[in-house]
């Protein structure tokens, strides 16, 4: 509960992370019907790019800095991250960036009135940040709450559909033992909703040990796509995201995404990317 995002907001991995969870938005969108977001771990909401604590780590110039001034993007790359940007507020009238939206603003910026949301936070601070920050908007509930407990609580949505982002710190040791059972559970109440996992890759045995979570109890549809910037510096160089029940087109959208973003982002020349499926259905898929 001592983690701060504030120190991290808009660095490679909410670059990456943010871009995948606007493309299912907007996939959700598509439809008349309402859908409902939850966020187990949702921060702040934004963030003060100027703030001591970025200008401590300035990570968010390795991220969102390197999208500020981007030319000449193919059409079809363009097509795919323009809602993004815009929720960051990079158009052509505007390059220049102070505050970075975390998932609760993104998802606010995309959603449709008559959709609705409830973030979770547990930090006191952030907490309070994040009720304030949201506090006029009739769509959204907003807790001082274990996301973890949140999973529990609301799920299944009475909307039948729409998007669980599981986003913890991973501070803890045990963070797998306690995001297991909670997603297990929260799994087989609502089987048909989409889930994403962002993790942290610190090496491929914590990657192994957490597929292998969701191999063994057979979660069919899991999509695995990660980014790997590279580079000798010390922090955090790869990051993942476990996709359950992914629309449709985000693998053909991620062969096109995570190949600019790796370009993009690297901080070295041993960068790269990862897709492929831990179970499509009936166990056969690209995990291992």
């Amino acid at each position: 509960m001592n983690y701060r995002h504030s120190f991290h907001a808009g660095n490679f991995t909410d670059v990456f992370k943010h871009i995948f969870i606007a493309r299912i938005l907007l996939y959700l969108c598509l439809k008349d019907s309402p859908f409902r977001v939850i966020d187990t771990h949702a921060g702040e909401g934004a963030y003060d790019l100027y703030s001591e604590e970025a200008n401590r780590t300035f990570e968010w110039w390795e991220g969102i800095g390197r999208l500020s001034d981007l030319k000449n993007i193919d059409g079809n790359l363009l097509s795919l991250i323009q809602h993004y940007l815009a929720c960051v507020g990079i158009d052509d009238k505007n390059q220049s960036l102070a505050y970075y939206p975390g998932s609760p603003m993104i998802a606010l910026r995309l959603i449709s009135p008559q959709d609705r949301a409830i973030f979770c936070e547990l930090h006191p601070e952030s907490s309070s940040r994040l009720r304030h920050r949201f506090a006029r908007d009739k769509r959204v509930k907003t807790l001082h709450l274990d996301g973890y407990i949140g999973l529990g609580a609301f799920i299944p949505p009475k909307e039948r559909r729409g998007l669980v982002l599981i986003d913890p710190s991973f501070e803890q040791k045990d963070e797998i033992s306690l995001l297991w059972p909670s997603f297990l559970s929260a799994y087989r109440k609502w089987p048909t909703g989409i889930y994403v996992l962002w993790y942290p890759i610190k090496n491929l045995d914590f990657d192994r040990k957490l597929c292998a979570k969701f191999f063994k109890h057979n979660i069919s549809r899991t999509l695995r796509l990660s980014l790997n910037v590279g580079g000798h510096s010390d922090g955090l160089k790869n990051t993942g995201l476990l996709i359950f029940n992914p629309p449709f087109t985000l693998e053909e959208e991620a062969h096109i995404l995570l190949p600019f973003l790796t370009h993009v982002l690297a901080q070295g020349e041993d960068a790269e990317y990862q897709i492929d499926w831990v179970i499509r259905e009936d166990k056969i898929g690209g995990w291992s």
